[in-house]
């Protein structure tokens, strides 16, 4: 008998038993795998910039989640090839082949996230529709950041667009210093190639591919801020932006200052 999804592995909408018997009778694996994981054509940038945290209040009350994953025992992390389970099916208007983004919400321990102490918003990778029911749903992970949990939420996904680095070199603005906030796990230690957030956005003029210039005040009495490098920004929010560090000199780290090139 030919398997529910067809000979040309087109998978349809059908039953979760159907589903899981399959699966059983073909592998004596504990857990229950997806199709092996095909290379993304994406690009490193591209990838990376998916990956980078922004900041929020507080993230969706109402979202579709990740709920638990097909295996004999209990499980609550997942990884690449796993057939994760979803909150949502043919009632919410699922589809097969859907794409979403993974993401987790990482706040100040025993705080709730708010205006005056946002959570990091750590995208942790994306994921496929394979299967779909009545109410719940199969995923597979098609690009992983980091482990997926259960209760991280899910968002539609998008190809990321990466900002052209602006070629402004104008003189940083220096009457108006913006901070570093947090990255990835609330990291507050930043090099090179890694991304942060800091407390600056669209409400302070920053746009996406703006340049920035890094300092630390080193507290000396009649001396310069220390110039720790530059970043450019490559997603913008309200109040936050998400930058890129293209040079370092010393570790970047949270609480210095950050200065926009902005255009004449």
């Amino acid at each position: 008998m030919s398997p529910p999804w067809g000979d040309d592995m087109t998978i349809t909408t059908f039953r979760f038993g159907a589903l899981l018997g399959a699966v059983l009778l073909a592998s004596p694996a504990v857990a229950q795998k997806g199709p092996a994981p095909s290379f993304t054509s994406l690009t490193p940038d591209v990838i990376g910039l998916g990956c980078a945290p922004v900041m929020a209040v507080a993230p969706p009350v109402k979202a579709l989640r990740i709920t638990g994953g097909q295996d004999t025992g209990h499980r609550r992390i997942f990884g690449q090839g796993d057939l994760i389970t979803i909150n949502a099916g043919t009632n919410g208007n699922m589809e097969v082949g859907r794409e979403y983004f993974v993401r987790r919400p990482i706040a100040e321990r025993g705080m709730k996230p708010s205006a005056s102490k946002p959570a990091v918003i750590q995208t942790v990778g994306w994921v496929r529709v394979y299967a779909v029911d009545d109410d719940m749903s199969l995923v597979t992970v098609t690009h992983g950041c980091d482990t997926i949990e259960v209760g991280d939420y899910l968002e539609p996904f998008a190809t990321p667009a990466v900002p052209m680095a602006s070629a402004n070199r104008n003189k940083p603005d220096r009457n108006n210093y913006g901070h570093v906030m947090l990255g990835s796990d609330r990291r507050t230690s930043f090099g090179k190639g890694d991304y942060m957030v800091v407390d600056r956005g669209s409400s302070h003029d920053v746009t996406p591919g703006m340049q920035f210039v890094l300092y630390r005040n080193t507290k000396l009495p009649e001396n310069f801020l220390y110039d720790l490098g530059e970043a450019v920004a490559v997603d913008v929010r309200d109040d936050t932006a998400t930058l890129l560090i293209t040079v370092s000199r010393d570790a970047v780290q949270t609480g210095d200052f950050v200065a926009m090139r902005k255009e004449k």
